[in-house]
């Protein structure tokens, strides 16, 4: 189970370095970061706790299967205006918890977005929902 977990990390950490790099752009306003190469972290207002209990308190269980547990990994871009994009499922437990899951995520409020160089950003981010 742990290095199951470890290769789901891994992966997630991979698929954000190979979309967060972009080429060939003309306008560069429209670069996607990777959260580790700029000054400022986007963040949740309040803090990433904050975000988790918003998921968590927002994610409707699937009513036929109330014993089920597990973790379901997303990404997503947070835009300039700290709006969310790109939303996009890698990894849910069947039973449409993928479409629960972009649904809290689009009706989450908005981020304060990340900066580099004193400009606000795009930015690639990732995360979990954990059901008990």
């Amino acid at each position: 189970i742990i290095m199951k977990k470890l290769l789901i990390l891994i992966l997630i950490c991979f698929a954000q370095n190979t979309f967060s790099q972009t080429t060939n752009v003309p306008d560069k306003s429209d670069l996607i970061y990777d959260i580790k190469g700029i000054d400022v972290k986007p963040e949740f207002p309040g803090s990433a706790t904050e975000f988790n209990t918003y998921l968590d308190k927002n994610f409707i269980k699937p009513a036929d299967k109330p014993k089920m547990k597990g973790k379901i990994y997303f990404t997503f871009i947070i835009e300039k205006d700290g709006s969310l994009s790109d939303i996009k499922v890698i990894r849910d437990l069947g039973y449409g918890t993928a479409e629960e899951a972009l649904r809290v995520i689009k009706t989450a409020p908005k981020w304060n977005p990340g900066k580099y160089k004193n400009k606000e950003v795009r930015t690639l981010n990732s995360g979990m929902i954990t059901i008990n």
